[in-house]
């Protein structure tokens, strides 16, 4: 990878910020009650989603997890879940993570396969083992031990995209896109001093299969202590995992 000076950095992830700032859904005053903010147009009906789910009863944890299944289940966003663009072998493999700011854990998955909703294995691997990450066949595992069925995860549309790419004798592996880094960022507060965060995505397109970005990797993808913060990052994972996004 060539060099990146601070300028150029700060750029590409001022461009995610920013669009995460332009898309607040804030669905209660400071102080007042919960607040849910995420990245992209995607993450919209993911705060809406998540504000429902806390109203109704659920935890902050809760919220943020049923919030980002939505996106994850939406089959025309291509950079998440179901859906997703898959890697040069044609599997589509999805990182996920979430993180607690109050017991300071998180759990994420890497590399998961057949999976619709990797943000909620990544919720069991906080909630029901002492690790924060599973990856590739052994997270697969793990997700079928605790209840979740196998899926295909690649739709008609995404399929047709990957045979596209496939068959240009001068294809390029690794490319990026304007909407190949849409990961469904999300950060949430109770209003009293609660935060928690996660991440979700398909990834890098037409990526070496097993590629981690920086979504499941703690202090990357995402960050939470109830006595600093919260942060989802969104970029290009490669180059951000470099740096520690969330907790820079």
């Amino acid at each position: 990878m060539e060099p990146v000076n601070r300028r150029a950095f700060m750029k590409t992830v001022a461009g995610a910020a920013a669009v995460a700032a332009s898309d607040v859904d804030a669905h209660a005053a400071e102080g007042s009650g919960p607040v849910f903010l995420s990245t992209w147009e995607h993450g919209k009906p993911a705060n809406e989603r998540a504000a429902e789910v806390f109203k109704s009863g659920g935890t902050l944890l809760d919220s943020i997890e049923k919030g980002i299944n939505v996106p994850e289940s939406d089959p025309n966003v291509t950079s998440v879940g179901y859906g997703g663009l898959p890697n040069e072998e044609g599997v589509v493999e999805l990182d996920a993570a979430i993180m607690d700011g109050t017991r300071h854990r998180a759990g994420s998955v890497a590399s998961l396969h057949s999976i619709k909703n990797p943000i909620s294995v990544a919720r069991q691997v906080l909630e029901k083992t002492k690790h924060t990450t599973l990856a590739g066949e052994g997270a697969f595992r793990f997700a079928l031990g605790v209840g979740f069925k196998p899926e295909q995860l690649l739709t008609p549309e995404s399929l047709k995209r990957w045979l596209e790419w496939k068959a240009k004798p001068d294809h390029e592996s690794f490319w990026l896109s304007a909407s190949n880094h849409d990961t469904i960022g999300m950060v949430g507060t109770d209003g009293k001093g609660h935060v928690v965060s996660g991440c979700s995505t398909s990834g890098l397109a037409w990526k070496i299969p097993g590629r981690v970005g920086d979504s499941p990797l703690v202090g990357c993808g995402v960050y939470a202590n109830d006595n600093v913060g919260a942060a989802s990052a969104t970029g290009d994972g490669d180059l951000m995992t470099n740096y520690c996004t969330s907790v820079s």
